[in-house]
């Protein structure tokens, strides 16, 4: 029997499983302590925080394990293009341009917060956002934004770009899961009062009522029993997908590094664009929304962004196991910044908002489908009535699409604004 700590793979990954499952199966108990449990802490929270516990007691040797580097290449492109693959652009732009407008407003919202909320911090509270190197705050104020804009890939994907270091991950993680479902509970707690936001907005409500009829009309359509010949096609157009993003990925970083000065020079701001990982991301992209324009679309019908979730949370799992939990307090005065942050990204909203007269659904899907994501945007949307569920997986899976861009222009900005 191996002695601690655990430094077989195999085991670990059992021990990963145990976690995800323990929270799924606990998180869908909805009556008594459990129930009142995850009203309190969020499911996504325990799926970082419990890996952790492994690591920090000396259960599991983390830097002796191969999990993160499989799941962030592997599972992470396959995640990405099962999310992306049942993307339709057309269906996006029939939603109207107010729920675009809000959708890229809350993008906006959270790319312009980040390096504000560094540049306010710092004139009472300078070390809560300095740092240098790899320790460097902005970097890891990366990943949130990644995660405010896409979602899980995407704040995975500013973690490996910008080199942020894990040990201090737990920090971006608490102020992340925090201040999003801080917000999340204001949204929801306002749609008890639709009729008087909207009456204050002065909003148009009669589109709410044509898109619930339409995404019925189409989810119906696409939904089937999920049989052994489709879970045999997603696992083909995933992985086939990851094998295309990563041969194109590496072979334009080596030709932006072999042709580009300021790319190829580490101490430039734009030699992240050299990333491997960075443009494997974006070609795993291409292919999901390359797929959407095919047939293979209607595969999301049998299961494929479900997939991609479950993908995602062994994502996260690696993630929280590099976690160091005695660190997470270091740095309280990061909560000043995530709380200035989520306000501009609210103020712009409100503000956007009542200027075109958008309905509170707008509003409330179009910064979830931002900061919540895949796993939270739905949930608000569906809040609102069952049917309208799909629109706010639709706006989600295009912040996947535009997040890794818009997390690394947010960083950009991010860096200049700590140097000043």
């Amino acid at each position: 029997m191996n002695q601690l700590p655990l430094t077989d793979d195999t085991v670990i990954f059992g021990l990963l499983a145990l976690c995800l499952g323990f929270v799924f199966y606990t998180s869908s108990i909805k009556k008594g302590f459990w129930k009142k449990f995850y009203t309190i802490i969020p499911t996504v929270l325990m799926c970082y925080l419990l890996p952790s516990i492994f690591t920090s007691t000396g259960i599991v040797d983390e830097e002796s394990s191969n999990l993160y580097y499989v799941a962030s290449r592997y599972l992470l492109p396959a995640a990405l293009i099962l999310m992306t693959l049942s993307i339709d652009l057309k269906a996006i732009a029939n939603l109207g341009s107010k729920a675009l407008i809000m959708f890229l407003t809350g993008t906006v919202g959270i790319i312009i917060g980040g390096p504000i909320a560094i540049l306010i911090v710092s004139i009472f509270s300078p070390e809560t956002v300095g740092g240098a190197d790899f320790d460097a705050v902005w970097r890891g104020l990366a990943t949130i934004a990644g995660s405010w804009i896409g979602g899980g890939a995407n704040q995975a994907a500013m973690l490996e770009v910008f080199k942020y270091n894990p040990e201090n991950f737990g920090n971006m993680v608490l102020v992340d899961v925090f201040m999003a479902n801080v917000w999340m509970a204001i949204l929801l707690l306002g749609i008890g009062k639709t009729k008087k936001i909207d009456g204050w907005l002065k909003a148009d409500t009669s589109s709410i009522e044509q898109l619930k009829q339409k995404v019925s009309d189409y989810t119906e359509k696409i939904s089937r029993i999920t049989t052994l010949h489709d879970l045999m096609m997603l696992l083909f157009f995933a992985f086939l997908g990851v094998s295309i993003a990563h041969f194109f990925g590496h072979h334009f970083s080596e030709f932006l590094k072999d042709n580009f000065e300021v790319i190829r020079n580490k101490e430039k701001a734009l030699s992240s664009l050299g990333s491997k990982f960075l443009w494997m991301v974006v070609m795993a992209t291409v292919v999901g929304v390359g797929l959407s324009f095919t047939k293979a679309k209607n595969y999301e019908g049998a299961g494929a962004s479900k997939i991609g979730g479950m993908f995602i949370y062994v994502l996260v799992a690696t993630i929280g196991m590099k976690m160091d939990l005695s660190k997470i307090f270091d740095n309280p005065g990061l909560l000043a910044v995530g709380f200035i942050w989520i306000a501009i990204h609210a103020g712009l909203l409100i503000l956007v908002a009542k200027i075109i007269k958008a309905p509170y659904f707008f509003l409330a899907v179009g910064s979830q489908a931002n900061v919540g994501g895949a796993a939270s945007a739905p949930v608000v949307a569906a809040e609102f009535h069952p049917s309208l569920t799909s629109v706010g997986i639709l706006l989600a899976v295009f912040g996947y699409v535009v997040g890794t861009a818009g997390a690394y222009l947010c960083a950009i900005l991010m860096e200049i604004a700590s140097t000043i």
